[in-house]
């Protein structure tokens, strides 16, 4: 595994750079993101504590009782409840046994990640708050039509950056390699958009690996290493389905096999066999 990790080290060097292979980026703690709004009011209730009702929420959610569930996380969320807060806002976003509510489940989102921007990367928790900021990332992108959120690409950068380095979260780090290397929200950024993408690729993060792979093949913006970038798209490949969502990754993958000379693909098979062995 040593050294494994110290052929990935070079080769990760010698494309990105020192600094992107050992330092991060660390994203300062985001503004406030709803400084005007009311604070969630606990309803009348028979819950004797937030513990109970968190239990009460999420035992009546899996019953199919949605709307007995959603007046036992009001409850929990009134109090803070990071779990509750998270869990409103993603039925409010899915219209998950209520109405679907944008900015409802925006809401729900800003205030866990206001009350629980400092959580430990650590803790239970960190995966709820670090998938809050993501989802406020997307929501920035676009903006909440006929409402007080607007498109703020630099905002929606910001989001992603947070989580992308304090909580390590992959799907921030995908998000925000998407924005660098697409120039949206900041100075477009070739490389940078390769090093978030191999943060994410190396956590298993599937659109990462085939897109990491892709810049990799062609060169776009980095050094090319065409066997390294058809290692990641052939990982990416396998972790996918035959479905129409993945169709754009099994089409990465047939372009790079077909570019690749018979040396290219020996040297691929030789990397993918390390790093799956680094891996058990």
């Amino acid at each position: 595994m040593r050294t494994f990790k110290l052929v990935a080290a070079t080769l990760w060097v010698a494309t990105f750079g020192a600094g992107a292979a050992f330092a991060l980026d660390a994203a300062p703690r985001p503004q406030p993101l709803t400084p005007a709004l009311a604070p969630v009011l606990a309803p009348a209730t028979k819950y004797g504590s937030v513990r109970d009702a968190l239990r009460s929420g999420m035992r009546d959610y899996n019953a199919g009782d949605k709307i007995g569930a959603v007046h036992a996380l009001e409850y929990a969320a009134g109090q803070g409840h990071s779990l509750a807060l998270w869990k409103l806002g993603r039925m409010y976003a899915d219209g998950d046994g209520v109405q679907h509510d944008d900015l409802k489940a925006f809401e729900y989102f800003s205030r866990l990640a206001d009350q629980h921007a400092d959580e430990s990367p650590d803790s239970p928790n960190a995966a709820v708050v670090s998938s809050a900021f993501v989802a406020l990332g997307s929501y920035f992108l676009d903006g909440i039509k006929d409402t007080y959120v607007g498109a703020n690409p630099e905002r929606a950068v910001e989001m992603f950056s947070y989580a992308a380095s304090y909580f390590s979260d992959s799907n921030a780090q995908y998000n925000l390699a998407r924005l660098y290397l697409e120039g949206t929200g900041v100075q477009k950024d070739a490389r940078h958009a390769a090093r978030w993408f191999n943060l994410a690729a190396e956590k298993g993060h599937t659109a990462s690996q085939a897109l990491l792979g892709h810049l990799l093949m062609t060169g776009q913006g980095v050094p090319r290493q065409r066997s390294k970038g058809l290692m990641w798209l052939t990982l990416a490949r396998e972790a996918s389905t035959d479905g129409p969502k993945d169709q754009w990754i099994v089409s990465l993958y047939d372009q790079a096999f077909a570019a690749a000379d018979e040396s290219d693909r020996k040297l691929a098979l030789a990397l993918l066999e390390q790093y799956i062995q680094s891996r058990r």
